[in-house]
């Protein structure tokens, strides 16, 4: 449980800075910080993924909440203006807490108040409970809605065609702002009255967008306000859905508050490892599994602008589903993104609005990965051979009859990808049209998947009685070998990040890409004296608390903080920012390499503890996107990362087990 006690020491920018996140299960969420006062264009009370139209859409922004009694006004929200600061000095916020939602206490004259906010699993409905403490002087609760109703990646104007009437509903209204949209239903219980004011409030001020360089002002329309008593020790409801729920808002609270608690029985009843607490970690990894517009289950990349990726769901997968006991979601989860293949390549970009797109070079050998997790939770080598056999031959077949677009199997074994113009590897970023990490070539980690695929696929088809495709030894051999005169670099104690197969120039930056040669079940580097220097090398120059810089800081191309505009922050992305996701692979290799474990699993141990207080420090209960690459290595991007968690799981998961010393093949 995640608790925040605030203190009027405390500054107004750290209140601001932390967020909570509430999400749906269908790519929906409900977000801001946790004064609830808005700094993002992404924070929203209803945030929902719709069909037609098709995407997310801030439904309901926010709502304007406050306790009154006589004269005196006590605010539970705050706005945030052009040109003004939110009115901090006198808020009566006094605790948060992360329970089953977001939990809110306010303390006031005589008394406290506590907020609570949870959305309904796979519905777009939110649902806040109001409790008045018992020895509270009782008063009215007053909410006014303000509505958006536009992208999520947008911001509302005022203009002429909002339709502002509004049907009465019970105990509240519904309004269909716009033609095209739905019709939203409001609620507060028990029994409200409804003052109609439809007003534009004008000019909401969003800091995050403006530091981001992004336009940062929004108009919101609010159709008038709800009010409702509120007595020592009673409760109240509101309700904002996209359907007109018949039970009322009180039980549809009490069943998912009901639902949540069973869930986390359920799981703690399972006791996936006595020797780790993954407690902390286990909402933020629910948070990513939703389902699509089709009704599939997926893995959301992030919250609050990410949907969903192919290379991001295969990365994250193991960590979200298997090592939690949640089997059949992962299975389901291979099997649809599999179903998606096309010649040797998987979905990188599954658009909530258009067709996927299919420009990664490394999706399909990470599924090859995410069987061998499979295999090694399960043991399940039947629903492997049924299942997932003909997927992985395909994929490998895709790679060596050379149909996968941008992707060369090359003589030497190794594979080659994109060119100049083209960025098909994890470092992705672009400014102005042009990579700013051109890793076109042989990188060095698609050639450690591409051999671990091969090795896995050897080891499958001796298991499973099927025809291997290829002459397994031999091509392995020569990839092996291929891959040490290619990438290792004489005297450096490091790998190259990228080499050219033509001209054998190679990109001598030290990134952490390396470290994949040494942490997939099958390491093409088993060299045990190279292996170690490598992982002292990235130990030394790229680890920081939060995990490895994606540049070592000696290098002249190194950014130190990932900050300013569109293109000041992709220049910095791959270039020294801190990318927590890489820290499950740094700890096998470590582990795997390392002649003292015990300073090992100190040192990677000390790395879970920070990730785990970060759980208080952005947002609540998950771990973010990335980090600056100098201290004090403030979290960035995304609030909530779907490989972020699920990796710190995994990481959490390899500290409560026996790491083998020596490389060599897992066993069937």
């Amino acid at each position: 449980m995640i608790r925040i006690v605030t203190r009027e020491k405390k500054k107004t920018e750290d209140l601001l800075e932390k967020e909570w996140l509430e999400t749906n299960g269908l790519g929906g969420y409900a977000s801001s910080s946790v004064l609830n006062c808005h700094t993002r264009k992404y924070h929203g009370l209803l945030v929902s993924r719709l069909d037609e139209p098709a995407g997310r859409f801030v439904l309901l922004s926010k709502v304007e909440d406050a306790f009154c009694r006589g004269d005196r006004t006590w605010p539970l929200s705050l706005h945030m203006y052009r040109g003004a600061s939110p009115p901090v000095a006198d808020f009566p916020l006094s605790e948060v807490v992360l329970g089953a939602g977001p939990s809110f206490r306010y303390r006031f004259d005589g008394g406290g108040l506590r907020k609570e906010i949870v959305l309904l699993n796979e519905k777009n409905t939110l649902v806040i409970r109001y409790a008045l403490e018992a020895g509270a002087p009782g008063g009215v609760l007053r909410i006014r809605p303000f509505l958006a109703f536009r992208d999520i990646h947008s911001l509302m104007k005022e203009n002429a065609f909002l339709r502002a009437e509004t049907t009465p509903g019970e105990n509240g209204f519904s309004i269909r702002p716009y033609d095209g949209m739905p019709r939203l239903f409001c609620r507060l219980d028990p029994s409200p009255t409804f003052y109609s004011e439809p007003l534009w409030y004008r000019n909401f001020a969003y800091r995050e967008e403006r530091a981001r360089g992004f336009p940062c002002h929004e108009d919101l329309f609010t159709p008038g306000v709800l009010e409702a008593p509120l007595l020592p020790g009673e409760e109240a409801f509101f309700m904002a859905s996209l359907a007109e729920e018949i039970p009322p808002p009180k039980a549809l609270w009490q069943g998912e508050v009901g639902r949540r608690k069973n869930q986390a029985l359920e799981t703690k009843g399972k006791k996936i490892n006595k020797k780790i607490n993954l407690s902390p970690f286990l909402g933020g990894a629910g948070q990513f599994l939703i389902r699509d517009g089709a009704g599939r289950r997926a893995v959301i990349a992030g919250y609050p602008w990410f949907y969903v990726w192919g290379r991001d769901t295969l990365i994250s997968l193991p960590g979200l589903t298997f090592c939690l006991g949640r089997v059949a979601a992962g299975r389901e989860i291979l099997l649809r993104l599999g179903e998606q293949r096309r010649d040797g390549l998987l979905p990188n970009c599954l658009s909530e609005t258009g067709t996927p797109a299919y420009n990664t070079a490394d999706a399909s050998l990470w599924y090859f990965w995410c069987v061998q997790k499979f295999l090694e939770t399960t043991g399940d080598l039947e629903t492997v051979r049924g299942l997932f056999w003909p997927v992985l031959a395909d994929l490998a077949r895709g790679y060596l009859e050379g149909r996968a677009e941008g992707i060369r199997f090359l003589e030497n074994g190794l594979l080659s990808v994109g060119d100049s113009e083209t960025q098909l590897t994890w470092m992705d970023a672009a400014v102005a049209g042009k990579p700013v990490t051109p890793r076109n070539g042989c990188p060095v980690e698609i050639n450690a998947l591409w051999y671990n695929a091969l090795a896995f696929l050897e080891q499958l088809s001796e298991a499973l009685g099927e025809p291997l495709f290829f002459d397994g030894r031999a091509l392995l051999s020569r990839v092996e070998a291929s891959f040490l005169s290619l990438f290792a670099l004489p005297g450096e104690g490091y790998l190259a990040d990228t080499a050219d197969p033509v001209t054998g120039r190679r990109d001598r930056s030290l990134r952490p890409n390396q470290i994949f040669a040494l942490s997939l079940p099958f390491p093409v580097l088993r060299d045990r004296g190279l292996g170690k220097r490598v992982v002292e090398t990235v130990t030394e120059e790229l680890l920081t608390p939060f995990g490895l810089r994606t540049l070592s800081p000696r290098d002249r191309a190194y950014r130190p903080v990932y900050a300013g505009g569109p293109e000041e922050r992709d220049g910095a992305y791959h270039q020294g920012t801190v990318w927590p996701w890489l820290n499950g692979h740094y700890g096998e290799a470590l582990l795997r390499f390392s002649d003292d474990g015990d300073a090992a699993r100190g040192r990677l141990s000390r790395l879970l503890r920070n990730l785990t207080k970060h759980l208080s420090d952005a947002g609540l209960g998950t771990v973010s996107e990335i980090f600056d690459g100098d201290s004090p290595h403030r979290p960035r991007g995304c609030i909530a990362q779907a490989w972020s968690v699920a990796e710190t799981i995994r990481l959490a998961v390899l500290l409560g087990k026996t790491v083998e010393a020596e490389a060599g093949a897992p066993p069937l």
